[in-house]
């Protein structure tokens, strides 16, 4: 066991990020990669940040060795809201670590026993406990970043349009913080549940199970968890990376949600990746992160190697 305890130092388990999918998580998704972990770079895992209803919620930082204070980047998992884990993203967050950022992934309440908006709490608990821990992890409050794919992607874009909305900030601690992100990078994530049925192959399946009911029955709550309706000029820098033959979140919602935020005057960007569906491999998966890294260091002021 206690070989075991050091190895997590050393090399994690994690599952291929960009393969994070809306509402089932692929087979392909879960295969087990190991990660080394650079000596440039501090992984700690298991950090609890919230302790809504006694779940006691995690997150695992990667950061790079230094004095700071560096910006810092929050990454939320997918898994259609009821599935999928923070594990997921250790990777992508090494990754990050090694370009400059503090990386956190981070877990949250899932349907159906958690429902609309516990999830959206937590995402915000989680970004004031960055800010509340600022000073200890040498983290600059001021460039926190967000990305994530799929359910995560939406989680993501909630936050960058919903800074100063207090109904959504939850009592998951820090009060006193902001839950503002200075800019969001969007893998293929929902914007409108309207408009997901008929278009997404389980949508019937999933959303009733976070919304509490389908579109018929609880159709307020499919509005209001939906951040093409909270778009404001107040709303973070977007990227969207979105496939055209994503079979589980339809391109269009993509297009919609930047249409609406140019409109609004907010930076937002699209990239299409023609042919690709939910969940990006080989040369689609690079160009999706070479465009995550460019915002990123565009937006939370980080000198690309």
């Amino acid at each position: 066991m206690t070989q075991l305890r050091h190895r997590v130092f050393c090399a994690i388990v994690v599952t291929a990020s960009a393969l994070c999918v809306f509402f089932t998580e692929s087979a392909e998704a879960q295969k087990p990669a190991k990660i080394t972990v650079p000596k440039n770079v501090i992984f700690e895992p298991n950090i609890e940040y919230s302790n809504p209803d006694g779940q006691h919620l995690q997150l695992d930082m990667a950061r790079p060795t230094g004095d700071g204070p560096f910006p810092a980047i929050a990454c939320i998992h997918g898994g259609g809201f009821r599935a999928g884990t923070r594990q997921g993203y250790d990777g992508l967050c090494i990754r990050l670590a090694q370009q400059g950022y503090i990386a956190v992934t981070v877990s949250y309440r899932l349907a159906p026993k958690y429902q609309f908006p516990a999830a959206i709490h937590d995402v915000k608990a989680a970004i004031r406990w960055l800010r509340a821990n600022a000073k200890e992890y040498k983290i600059d409050p001021g460039r926190i970043g967000v990305t994530g794919g799929s359910a995560g992607g939406h989680l993501a874009q909630f936050l960058g349009v919903t800074a100063d909305v207090k109904q959504f900030e939850g009592a998951g601690g820090n009060a006193d913080q902001s839950s503002r992100v200075a800019c969001v990078v969007n893998y293929y994530g929902p914007s409108d549940f309207t408009k997901s049925y008929g278009k997404s192959v389980d949508a019937a399946e999933v959303l009733p199970l976070w919304l509490g009911g389908n579109l018929e029955q609880a159709r307020q709550k499919h509005i209001l968890a939906s951040p093409l309706y909270w778009v404001t000029p107040n709303a973070a820098p977007t990227l969207c990376v979105h496939g055209t033959e994503d079979k589980y979140v339809a391109h269009e919602q993509a297009v919609w949600l930047i249409d609406k935020l140019k409109a609004a005057g907010v930076e937002a960007e699209l990239l299409t990746l023609d042919g690709a569906g939910h969940g990006f491999k080989g040369k689609d998966a690079e160009r999706a992160e070479n465009a995550m890294l460019a915002f990123f260091a565009k937006h939370l002021g980080i000198s690309r190697p």
